[in-house]
């Protein structure tokens, strides 16, 4: 882990605090930061404080995916704003939402603070996405991403410890705790509007929507690993408290093990895609999900219901490769618009499944479970269509290769 570190430190002293790569750095951290406050204390929170039962926070994580599903109209704003400083704007807007929350323990004031957090999380993440990708060139993407992502985790892993601190030790209670994680975050967006220029993109972007056919196989994937990364988000953490008994200290210290494993893990992620390619980096990720996901459905054992979700946790960083499959494939004005479109192409399952399945929960647990197995298994199918070198012209292997010029 140290060493992950060091890593992400010494490329910040080649490329200077005051370079686009240390501005994602900065982006990644402050949004962990602040959603990882969020989410951590979300299901004790919910379930202690606003009595909820799994209806209740079904209908809320649904609620929470809406903003996810308007991402496009993202593309809209850039009309009359930078997309940096949008960005920005964003992070602010997540952080504050996250402030917010404990000040409003009941059903309808988490549905207000939720849609704030949200509206800020899914437009930062989909600009974070795109200005990444304009930024960084392919040859060296999966390594920064994977650079940012440990960043990422180096910033939740702070933050659940200090969650786990101010919860077991000092005996803090929840307003202070999200005042507190917040706040930092939307410190991180002032600091990023004052300190940094503002970067211009290699390519003029478009400022449409978006929708090219021959972008089918990345839609497709990005749209099931929304679908199925929706089961773990929502249920997941859910079952821990509900079916284990977890306490916020335990889940704490989860989230403190996931996070503490993915600084190391995500940096390898990034070299492990430019040495496999994005196709055998996705089937690992997608075969290792199925195993995962199965075994949810029938776990009576705490602690492997544990050690499931720190797997499960880690090979989400796998989805990388998602990126920069587009990324290759891509015409370079398309990458800000369709970043917004794929969010909101992850986030249509991600509206109806949590309200569903969470009706389903009420019934059998397992069949929740059971079904992320079978978003896995079509995702595993999905990535079978990648060719061993993406490319313009050659995005998948039913795509017919281009002409090439007479000599």
């Amino acid at each position: 882990m140290l060493k992950r570190l060091a890593e992400i430190w010494n490329s910040l002293r080649r490329h200077g605090w005051r370079s686009p790569e240390a501005l994602l750095l900065l982006f990644g951290a402050a949004g962990s930061l602040s959603f990882a406050t969020w989410m951590s204390l979300l299901n004790n929170f919910a379930v202690e404080r606003a009595a909820f039962t799994g209806a209740e926070m079904g209908i809320l994580q649904s609620l929470r995916e809406v903003p996810g599903f308007l991402a496009f109209t993202a593309v809209f704003v850039l009309l009359v704003l930078r997309e940096q400083t949008f960005a920005i704007l964003a992070l602010a807007l997540l952080g504050l939402g996250t402030a917010l929350t404990g000040f409003l323990p009941s059903f309808f004031g988490l549905i207000c603070t939720t849609m704030i957090m949200s509206i800020g999380f899914h437009y930062y993440e989909a600009l974070q996405q795109s200005l990444a990708l304009q930024w960084v060139g392919k040859d060296r993407a999966p390594i920064v991403l994977g650079r940012v992502l440990a960043a990422a985790s180096a910033a939740a892993l702070l933050g659940y410890g200090l969650i786990w601190a101010a919860f077991d030790v000092i005996g803090m209670d929840y307003l202070p705790v999200y005042l507190i994680g917040g706040g930092l975050t939307v410190g991180a967006a002032v600091f990023a509007w004052f300190a940094y220029p503002r970067f211009p993109g290699k390519v003029e972007q478009h400022k449409k929507l978006i929708f090219r056919r021959r972008y089918w196989l990345y839609y497709a994937l990005v749209f099931v690993s929304g679908a199925r990364r929706q089961i773990f988000m929502v249920f997941a953490g859910f079952m821990m408290v509900e079916k284990f008994g977890y306490s916020v200290g335990d889940l704490t210290l989860l989230f403190l093990i996931n996070n503490a494993a993915n600084i190391w893990f995500a940096p390898l992620v990034g070299k492990l895609i430019v040495r496999w390619g994005e196709r055998k980096a996705l089937t690992f990720e997608y075969l290792g999900l199925i195993v995962v996901f199965t075994t949810y459905a029938f776990v009576e054992n705490a602690t492997l219901a544990a050690a499931l979700y720190v797997v499960d946790h880690l090979f989400f960083a796998m989805a990388i490769a998602i990126k920069t499959y587009f990324q290759k494939i891509s015409d370079p004005r398309d990458i800000a618009p369709t970043a917004a479109v794929s969010f909101t192409i992850s986030h249509i399952a991600a509206v109806v499944l949590p309200a569903v399945l969470g009706l389903l929960w009420l019934v059998n647990p397992a069949a929740v479970f059971l079904t992320g197995t079978g978003f896995a298994v079509c995702s595993l199918i999905l990535s079978q269509m990648i060719p061993p070198r993406p490319e313009p012209g050659n995005e998948t292997l039913l795509a017919r290769p281009a002409p090439q010029p007479a000599e």
